[in-house]
């Protein structure tokens, strides 16, 4: 890709485009590439196999993956 080609892309004049060139020090020629891009949808949590109801009403939900360890750790910081 030209330089004249990302600038139109990107919607910068070359001369802005050489300005910040300078200013950053970049003495190498620059190469471009094209990147693409796709919108990743976030995936729905999976159902929590357990959840614990807290006598303030919040809820602790825990999932398949979690480690003993972890819930063990986050049990004994509940009854602190």
């Amino acid at each position: 890709m030209s330089v004249k080609q990302f600038c139109g892309q990107q919607e910068i004049t070359e001369q802005s485009f050489y300005y910040w060139r300078k200013r950053l020090g970049l003495r190498e020629p620059i190469r471009f590439a094209l990147v693409e891009t796709a919108t990743v949808r976030p995936q729905p949590p999976a159902d929590p196999v357990l959840e614990l109801v807290l006598t303030s009403g919040e809820r602790l939900r825990i999932g398949v993956g979690v480690q003993a360890g972890t819930l063990r750790t986050v049990l004994e910081a509940l009854r602190a």
